[in-house]
């Protein structure tokens, strides 16, 4: 039972809630066809047994009353009978001697007959005879001194057939009716778990828009009082993050564009000593460039915090972006030693996005492997289902498992990257690609290759129309 609960558990919500509409449904519909059955079954079987006893009675009177006479014509008094729905008789007036039209000894009995010659109470038993049910009566009589006959017993045999065949409809119509029951429930069901579970979708749906970057997202309003504080809650929420991450964004895009005044001030005057370096001392000239490696990757800190700013709370373009043009367009930039393979089922590939920042994404990917991978050595495009990746290969020394995810966080920088002389990053170059990536409702990963040394970067973009 624990594990059964524990089963129970682990189904999603929705298929909790129509199950258990589906179950109370059957179990309503089982409970209502076995009543209305056993009710109905037992009130004709009375009402059928009744009236033949009452029959059965009347017709026992009449060979009692017969065998007043010395030696009766008992065949002519059973066609004279009256029979009711087909019911036969037999007289027993002997061991070995019965009177009967259509019935013989073999199809009354044994225990019946017994119970009748022992009793002088009229019997009653339900039976099978050729298949078919049937209600037998029997009853011991009395003759008169006058009578030829000692001991005799009436019976009389009546065909259940139409009871049953009246029962067997019930049963068909009965059962039809449960089925729907059962279904009207699972409709119920189906209706039910889509109002209670409306608002859950709705606002998984806008936490997945929020998780996109689209920060103004916000839940309509609910007529449903219990609900509203849930949406309410959920939009101060969404507003109160918003306005953290926008304040966030500006305050770096306002530090980062004051940073490029003195920055600028440092370039200037960087340059105007390099102009004149055959005058400087030879260690001078080694602070100079030491200070001039600082100063590049000083502005390619603050280009790369501006970058993140305007991805963080700028707007973004949603045009039709064709994927293959767009690699072509930065590989025609490129010295053109990187191999370019384009799947059949991706050329021609579209999806919804903003150009500048896909094409940012695949520069940041070059400018990576160049940095830290020997430069890239190939760049594949292909489809996948509802998705078209964008995978970008280097020669390099790799990227250990343990690094694979953290190397897109802000400020991280792998362990190739953290060697002397290995570059100017800031650790933003790959934070901008899982932001952008992730903004266009795709993914960013890293991976080995397969048989080879180097890193594999795969980007997972929607196609049109799939987002």
């Amino acid at each position: 039972m624990k594990v059964r609960g524990l089963l129970w558990r682990r189904l999603p919500l929705r298929t909790r809630v129509i199950g258990a509409f589906t179950l109370g449904a059957a179990i309503a519909a089982l409970v209502l066809v076995v009543i209305t059955y056993g009710l109905s079954r037992q009130s004709m079987l009375q009402q059928r047994e009744e009236s033949s006893q009452r029959q059965f009675f009347a017709n026992a009177r009449q060979v009692q009353s017969s065998l007043r006479a010395e030696n009766p014509d008992l065949t002519q008094l059973l066609e004279s009978l009256p029979s009711l729905s087909g019911s036969r008789s037999i007289v027993r007036t002997g061991d070995e001697t019965w009177v009967s039209l259509s019935l013989t000894p073999r199809d009354v009995p044994t225990p019946l007959v017994t119970s009748v010659l022992e009793f002088p109470e009229a019997k009653t038993m339900r039976y099978r005879l050729d298949d078919k049910p049937v209600l037998a009566f029997g009853l011991q009589l009395q003759p008169s001194t006058a009578s030829a006959f000692s001991e005799v017993a009436y019976f009389e045999v009546v065909p259940l057939t139409e009871v049953e065949n009246t029962l067997e409809s019930l049963a068909l119509i009965l059962l039809v009716g449960g089925a729907l029951t059962v279904l009207v429930g699972v409709g119920i069901g189906l209706w039910a778990s889509g109002g209670l579970l409306r608002p859950l979708t709705d606002i998984s749906d806008a936490a997945t828009s929020i998780a996109h970057g689209r920060f103004d997202t916000r839940l309509d309003e609910v007529k449903d009082p219990d609900l509203d504080a849930l949406v309410t809650s959920f939009n101060e929420m969404a507003a109160a993050m918003e306005t953290r991450i926008t304040r966030d964004a500006r305050f770096s895009s306002d530090v980062s564009h004051e940073l490029r005044s003195p920055l600028m001030t440092l370039r200037a005057s960087i340059d105007v000593m390099q102009h004149r370096r055959e005058e400087l001392s030879e260690r001078t000239q080694q602070a100079l460039d030491l200070l001039n490696d600082e100063v590049l990757r000083f502005e390619n800190l603050v280009q790369d915090l501006l970058d993140l700013s305007r991805s963080d709370s700028g707007p973004m373009e949603n045009d039709l972006v064709n994927i293959e043009e767009l690699v072509k367009a930065t590989l025609a930039l490129s010295d053109g030693r990187i191999e370019l393979e384009i799947a059949n089922s991706a050329q021609g590939g579209l999806v919804m996005g903003d150009k500048r920042r896909l094409a940012q994404v695949l520069d940041n990917l070059l400018r990576n492997a160049e940095k830290y991978g020997n430069g890239a050595t190939r760049i594949t495009v292909s489809s996948t289902g509802t998705d078209i990746e964008i995978a970008v290969e280097d020669d390099g020394p790799g990227v250990a498992p343990s690094e694979r995810e953290l190397i897109f966080e802000r400020f991280t920088r792998g362990a190739a990257a953290r060697k002397r002389g290995t570059g100017d990053g800031a650790g933003l170059g790959l934070a901008l690609v899982d932001e952008h990536a992730r903004r266009h409702g795709g993914s960013a990963h890293v991976e080995g290759r397969e048989g080879q040394s180097g890193a594999r970067f795969v980007v997972s973009l929607p196609k049109a129309g799939h987002r």
